[in-house]
């Protein structure tokens, strides 16, 4: 990309400077980068020093190189996030199989200081402005290049299935959907945001749809975007509300406001207290103690009552 704005400026000097900013923490982000990644071609070394001199306030670790390297670190640290992202989540799979627990796993992965426990949380699956993006911009980029990124294919079919099992945990516990209720908790792709951009919540709402569900939902600030986004799911303005006659809910997104709700009456309220924890976000022990079949990603099994 950079060589071709080069060739379009004709001769203005150019640099290319990839930010790593995450939504609802970008300010924050800014101030304290992990690293400044600054890319010049020879000739343009001056212009590369004014760049750096803005950033120099910040103290940062400082990375000067060309514009191509500069260009292929963030896609690559996006493309690597994503990677450990479902392989967490393949873990995860591997962990209903066998009756591990994906969190404790994690947490002794974690404690490793050549893997680090960031980005080991199992879900179902990555969205957002970046990750989706910048993995199939990476795998393009690749493929038009003449080599085939084998690895980001199945980063990116991983995430996919992630959001039919969902749908098949459902099945298992309540057999056909065909005109039962089932409540979305929570539609933004993750919390502290409004972004509707690849969030799980539009391929797990089709997906219900297409079994014969109705789908209803609440989410703290994103139902606005979300509404043009999900023709047919119905929107309720609090998570009791959406919660009421449902014969299943699914927590998509992990707002806290989700961790401090009364599930007692929530339990009250529903047709059948079934809740799928995509994000492994709630207490297990708490949602039975208040009534509730509950099943999370990866962890133990304790037992499916089916109709």
């Amino acid at each position: 990309t950079g060589e071709t704005v080069r060739r379009e400026l004709d001769g203005m000097p150019y640099v290319s400077c990839p930010e790593f900013l995450k939504e609802g923490t970008a300010v924050d982000d800014f101030m304290h980068p992990d690293r400044v990644v600054v890319g010049s071609a020879p000739g343009d070394e001056a212009a590369a020093a004014e760049v750096l001199a803005l950033y120099e306030p910040l103290d940062s670790e400082v990375l000067s190189t060309d514009i191509s390297s500069a260009e292929m670190v963030k896609l690559a640290s996006n493309a690597y996030l994503a990677t450990k992202i479902s392989f967490i989540n393949e873990i995860a799979n591997v962990c209903e199989e066998v009756g591990a627990d994906v969190g404790e796993v994690a947490r002794g992965m974690g404690l490793d200081s050549r893997i680090a426990p960031q980005f080991l949380r199992p879900g179902i699956g990555f969205g957002g402005s970046c990750f989706p993006k910048d993995v199939s911009a990476l795998k393009l980029l690749a493929g038009n290049s003449g080599y085939h990124f084998q690895l980001l294919n199945s980063v990116i079919e991983v995430n996919e299935l992630q959001k039919r099992r969902v749908v098949s945990k459902l099945n298992r516990h309540l057999g056909s959907l065909v005109g039962l209720r089932i409540a979305l908790l929570g539609l933004a792709f993750k919390p502290e945001t409004d972004d509707m951009r690849e969030a799980s919540s539009l391929v797990l709402s089709a997906r219900l749809r297409g079994e014969g569900a109705e789908v209803v939902a609440f989410d703290p600030v994103a139902m606005d975007n979300a509404r043009d986004l999900l023709p047919g799911v119905e929107m309720r303005d609090t998570a009791l509300k959406a919660l009421e006659g449902s014969d299943a809910a699914v927590l998509v997104t992990e707002w806290p406001e989700f961790r401090d709700l009364d599930w007692a009456e929530a339990a009250e309220r529903m047709t059948r207290p079934l809740l799928i924890d995509g994000r492994n976000f709630l207490d297990a022990e708490q949602l039975r103690s208040a009534g509730f079949a509950y099943e999370g990603i990866g962890r133990p099994e304790t037992g499916i009552e089916t109709e």
